[in-house]
């Protein structure tokens, strides 16, 4: 029986036309994604669901779902969809990363003109019969100095373009390498020499906790007087109160947004406001861009439900069916040690070299090596996925290097990462289990017995008396539980580390406490997804 799939958002007929040619039983339905209550009348007879964003696959939509092997949403944001509802039903979510990178970043260049030059209030001052030549002086792009937040895929394409227009182009990026910088024609900042110097500010990073509101009422305050901001990227990374403030005040005298903290936005402190742009999240909306993501959608879904490939996936590594139920709790631990290293990384990654060991160096080392890849890059950029984290982290200049060996130790088995940084090298060893979890077996060359959980804590300390009895008297008079509690060190009196498994995520406020004993050099609270 030929596998089926609902089309329940607007999707070109070419794309739909791939599925029937390969031999898929597609029903296309493009308004049934707004009808919440036919979609779940429908859905359980699905083998595959092909989305925009009008469609909300929700946990009582993925429940009513008792055939659906497979989401595709046409396009990178996946908000609609509730992806840990997906994983615990084993339903793969996959996106298309990379087909409306350039459409977004046009979008920006065109938001910086338009109110470079306030173009929509004077074609719209035009049709109303007026003729206000001297009321909409406007300025030059070519040589002002353009300030990118994130150069990453669509910022380094917006650089790019910047760099043709004559501008000056600077960057802050953490993970931005000075090689990179130099292919991509930009001087690498840090954020507070961007805000003083920039006369235009494009921001394009994801939303993470460290990104919300980065252009802050503080940061705004540090910018230099007449820039103007633009914001293609997300929703929430400016303080749009704070920002209307200043634009009332002359201190910043234009901005352009195409994305917003609350959308729809029916309201926003910035409507209303002279030489401020709006658009309705238009990033993406090029017949060119739409098309490219519709196709990719329709081979990408094709090629799962008919030979077990997966590409492009969000909760699942692009491995063969075959292989999916064997290196399953492998992919997993190698996304635990990259997620182990990229929550303690706040510099550029020079380089990235994985050992595989016994058993591990028998399995598909590029699925494995993109999954700790992609746990290395997940912590700055949430939307990254096993096929896009090897690029991205390409494109930065990071060298990666693969090692494999026969068994050489205790174990069956094992994988081993090293990250070097300009300052300083990480390095984890994990392994996985006969019961099929993974467990941390060393970190800094010191060897542990850890297991993996959802909140933990980490430390570095001297090797001296009264750490573990700190450790539990301050978490426990702040009400903090230890699920495991896991130590070693390097020699007596030289260096030592505690990870802790934590029953919930540790209070910022008790990270603060046991900084403030001078006992350790470092606490740090860590986040890992083993769903």
């Amino acid at each position: 029986m030929a596998p089926k799939v609902l089309v329940s958002d607007e999707l070109s007929e070419t794309a739909v036309q791939i599925f029937r040619d390969r031999g898929i039983d597609v029903t296309f339905e493009p308004q049934l994604g707004k009808d919440k209550d036919r979609l779940l009348q429908v859905i359980g007879d699905y083998d595959g669901l092909a989305i925009r964003s009008a469609t909300k696959v929700t946990e009582k939509v993925l429940e009513a779902a008792k055939n659906l092997k497979v989401i595709a949403r046409a396009g990178i944001g996946v908000d609609n969809v509730d992806i840990p509802a997906a994983s615990k039903k084993g339903v793969i979510v996959m996106n298309t990363p990379f087909g409306n990178m350039i459409t977004t970043a046009e979008h920006a260049i065109a938001m910086m003109f338009a109110v470079a030059r306030q173009i929509p209030e004077a074609s719209a001052s035009t049709h109303a019969g007026k003729w206000e030549k001297s009321k909409f002086m406007g300025v030059e792009l070519t040589s002002k100095v353009l300030g990118v937040i994130g150069a990453g895929n669509i910022g380094g394409i917006v650089c790019d373009r910047a760099n043709g227009l004559h501008m000056r182009v600077i960057a802050y990026d953490p993970f931005l390498s000075e090689e990179r910088a130099d292919k991509l024609g930009v001087t690498k900042v840090e954020l507070d020499e961007l805000l003083a110097k920039s006369d235009f500010i494009t921001l394009h990073v994801p939303l993470t906790d460290k990104t919300k509101n980065i252009l802050s009422r503080e940061n705004i305050a540090k910018t230099k007087p007449g820039v103007r901001i633009i914001n293609c990227a997300r929703g929430g990374l400016v303080d749009e109160s704070a920002l209307a403030e200043a634009l009332k005040s002359g201190h910043v005298a234009g901005a352009a947004f195409d994305v917003f903290e609350v959308e729809p936005a029916k309201d926003s402190p910035l409507f209303n406001l002279p030489n401020v742009v709006c658009t309705p999240h238009l990033g993406a909306s090029t017949s060119e861009a739409q098309e490219n993501v519709a196709l990719q959608v329709a081979e990408q879904m094709s090629d799962y439900l008919l030979t077990g490939a997966v590409t492009n996936a969000l909760n699942m590594p692009s491995v063969t069916a075959e292989e999916a139920k064997t290196m399953g709790p492998w992919i997993k631990l190698a996304e635990h040690l990259g997620a182990f290293v990229g929550q303690l990384t706040d510099e550029p990654i020079k380089a990235i070299n994985v050992l595989f060991d016994g058993v591990a160096a028998e399995m598909n080392l590029k699925a494995l090596e993109c999954a700790v890849i992609s746990g290395i890059m997940k912590p700055a950029n949430p939307d990254v996925n096993m096929v896009s984290a090897p690029l991205i982290a390409e494109e930065r200049g990071i060298k990666i290097s693969r090692t494999s060996q026969h068994k050489q130790g205790a174990f069956d088995g094992y994988i081993k990462l090293t990250v070097k940084t300009e300052s300083r090298e990480r390095t984890i060893a994990g392994t996985v289990f006969s019961d099929g979890k993974p467990r941390f077996i060393q970190i800094k060359n010191i060897n542990i017995d850890a297991e993996i959980g959802a909140h933990m804590l980490y430390t570095t300390n001297k090797d001296v008396p009264g750490i573990i009895g700190t450790l539990g008297q301050t978490l426990g008079e702040n009400g903090v539980n230890i699920a495991n509690f896991t130590l070693g060190r390097s020699a007596t009196g030289k260096e030592a580390i505690a990870l802790l498994y934590l029953d919930e995520r540790l209070p910022a406020a008790v990270q603060e406490k046991l900084l403030a004993t001078g006992l350790f050099q470092q606490v740090r609270p860590l986040q890992f997804d083993v769903a």
